[in-house]
């Protein structure tokens, strides 16, 4: 296989509706374990570490996406706890004890649910916060990727992963590695995860709101900040939610 432009298309064409085929039903129980828990006057909390981070973005506090949505994101544990910057690094997604600190940290009441991402689902501190949301009794939709996943060794004390923990699993699609393009003398280009994650992500969004309006409910979902009457239909639709989302961190 070339490297090129085309040929990443040709790959992300191919993956992309892969993913939407076999993730269907997923992505429709998704949306029902999220739509009960927003008639419960639940809110929606993302967390994804790394790249995935931008799964949680695509979830929480965007255009086009539900209000009731709060991102947990591993600064947090500086912006909201006080910590120093130093602590925040490149393998601290890979410690335990940080989920315990984050669960504490955020907004969460018991009828929240939450959608958590990991390409590879064994890093510790993604693990262990899962295990944390099901011990408290909440919904989990885990988004990560089987094949990579498979081929792996936990990296958390229990020897599980992501994929253990949550009531709806949602394949991403990507190759062990993410990237999809080999090159001649070893290794891969073309990383595809987060444009599959993100796919699944507005999937999930749309039935989910499909479901509100079915039922005849208003669906709180954000306009753009940057229309016309966004911050004020914004501002009244998040009051609803004062101190349960949290934004600009």
């Amino acid at each position: 296989m070339t490297v090129s432009a085309e040929a990443y298309l040709a790959v992300v064409t191919e993956t992309i509706g892969r993913v939407a085929a076999e993730q269907r039903r997923n992505v429709a129980d998704a949306a029902d374990l999220i739509a009960a828990a927003l008639r419960a006057d639940g809110v929606v909390h993302a967390f994804g570490t790394g790249h995935s981070e931008a799964l949680a973005m695509e979830i929480a506090g965007r255009a086009g996406g539900l209000v009731p949505t709060n991102r947990i994101a591993l600064r947090d544990l500086v912006l909201v706890g006080g910590d120093p910057a130093d602590v925040l690094g490149p393998k601290l997604e890979r410690d335990p004890a940080v989920a315990h600190r984050l669960y504490e940290l955020a907004p969460i009441r018991p009828q929240d649910v939450f959608v958590l991402a990991s390409n590879s689902g064994v890093n510790g501190a993604m693990v262990e916060f899962a295990s944390i949301v099901k011990e408290r009794g909440h919904g989990l939709v885990a988004i990560t990727s089987a094949q990579h996943s498979a081929r792996m060794t936990s990296r958390h004390p229990s020897g599980r992963k992501l994929a253990d923990f949550a009531d709806v699993v949602l394949d991403n699609g990507a190759p062990y590695g993410d990237a999809t393009l080999p090159l001649p003398g070893g290794g891969a280009v073309g990383a595809v995860s987060s444009i599959t994650a993100a796919l699944l992500a507005q999937q999930i969004v749309a039935e989910v709101v499909a479901r509100l309006v079915a039922a005849g409910e208003r669906p709180p979902v954000y306009l753009s900040a940057n229309i016309t009457g966004g911050d004020e239909h914004n501002a009244e639709l998040e009051a609803r939610y004062a101190g349960r989302i949290r934004r600009g961190s």
